[in-house]
């Protein structure tokens, strides 16, 4: 591929969590660049792992629309959801925080027992009447621990007691399922390819399971956990008798309360990690295969980044493309390290000196600046003699 600019450096964040979305830190990252190479040809790519940010993201890099419609919140308030859509490939991208995150049910209003995922059916529901041929289900950052069986709700499914009652929303009713009613489930479903992103591989029950590791942001408390553990498990027993078979096991299975468990039994899901699929989507690898830099980062970096966060997709991506890769971050922490073995060179934290969290969270942007800036010096300074002069002086 031809250029005409002496660099070409491939910018992919994640989100900086309660300071800046993916589309923001990669430009700020770019103009830190920019103080030193002001004719490098900088490529933004926002980046994320099918939680929060994961639809934004995408929509800035790809031709899509952002559409909002009124869902079921999870503790049953209406909220303003959006979704995005890309017509040409007629594929929907969701994400279940937009509809069901922990933002629409502050601390206080947490009810693990009521809390539904109906929210969320809803927004597939609206994929399926604009004619969406393939979704991109983004799990993460849920306040629900249902096991899906909302979302199945608004799309047909009926649960059902032994006198044939419906029964209530919520994973409380779930001791009294007796069978799964199928025949109103949208038989759009089944012509629809879903894609289900997300950075958790854990089970749908047991101590790696939904409830246990994920409910307690939730709202579960210690005394609940055993119990909301079996009526997952409970669900799963009629389901494998329904479906004739059994993916309680499947990893990421536990994903969003259990919505990975329903996404794989009731729509053939195909699990992948999200930063996977959102790569694929805005052709992360071509880019890179034809960078001198890339640049990831996102709050903190540790010894979980390695679990299928999005800095550690890109330096995987990166490391087979041959291509450098500088991590920021707000945080580095034990653990990181390990990055440096799948394809990371270098990692900066944006952190100054002793400072407050909250003024480290106001003053991201130019922490970020600065740390490109000072970070692409460095790499600069290891290029050969004669490129020091593309740098801006000063």
């Amino acid at each position: 591929m031809s250029r005409t600019a002496p660099y070409r450096i491939v910018i992919a964040p994640d989100s900086f969590k309660e300071s800046l979305s993916a589309e923001h830190a990669a430009h700020a990252i770019a103009a830190g660049i920019r103080q030193v190479l002001p004719d490098a040809e900088l490529l933004c790519l926002p980046m994320a792992d099918g939680g929060e940010g994961t639809v934004d993201a995408l929509l800035s890099v790809l031709d899509g629309e952002r559409r909002e419609h009124t869902v079921q919140g999870p503790d049953g308030q209406p909220v303003q959801a959006h979704w995005g859509w890309l017509p040409e490939s007629r594929t929907a991208l969701i994400e279940v925080a937009a509809a069901i995150g922990l933002a629409h049910a502050p601390p206080a209003r947490r009810n693990p027992l009521t809390a539904s995922s109906y929210g969320v059916g809803q927004q597939i529901m609206a994929a399926l009447d604009a004619g969406a041929e393939q979704i991109i289900l983004g799990l993460g950052g849920s306040a629900t621990n249902d096991g899906g069986t909302g979302m199945l709700t608004a799309l047909g499914v009926r649960l059902l007691d032994r006198h044939d009652a419906l029964l209530l929303p919520g994973p409380g009713a779930l001791p009294q399922l007796h069978r799964l009613d199928l025949e109103a489930l949208d038989p759009r479903l089944a012509n629809t390819r879903f894609h289900i992103a997300s950075d958790v591989g854990n089970p749908l029950c047991g101590p790696q399971g939904a409830t246990a590791i994920f409910g307690p942001q939730k709202g579960v408390r210690p005394e609940q956990v055993a119990e909301l553990d079996g009526y997952l498990d409970h669900f799963a027993d009629i389901c494998h008798a329904t479906l004739a078979r059994d993916l309680r096991d499947h990893p990421g299975s536990g994903a969003a309360g259990g919505i990975g468990f329903a996404a794989l039994a009731f729509f053939n899901g195909h699990f992948r990690p999200g930063v996977e699929v959102v790569a694929e989507q805005v052709r992360l690898a071509e880019a890179l295969a034809t960078a001198d830099l890339a640049y990831t980062g996102e709050g903190r970096l540790d010894r979980q980044t390695l679990m299928g966060k999005t800095p550690a997709g890109v330096a995987r991506l990166a490391q087979q493309a041959g291509c450098p890769l500088i991590a920021l971050a707000g945080m580095l922490e034990d653990g990181y390290e390990a990055l440096y073995d799948i394809g990371l060179s270098a990692a900066f934290s944006l952190v100054p000196g002793p400072i407050t969290l909250e003024q480290a969270r106001h003053d991201a942007a130019p922490l970020l600046t600065r740390a490109a800036r000072d970070s692409a010096r460095l790499w600069l300074a290891g290029r050969p003699r004669h490129t020091a002069s593309m740098a801006k002086q000063g």
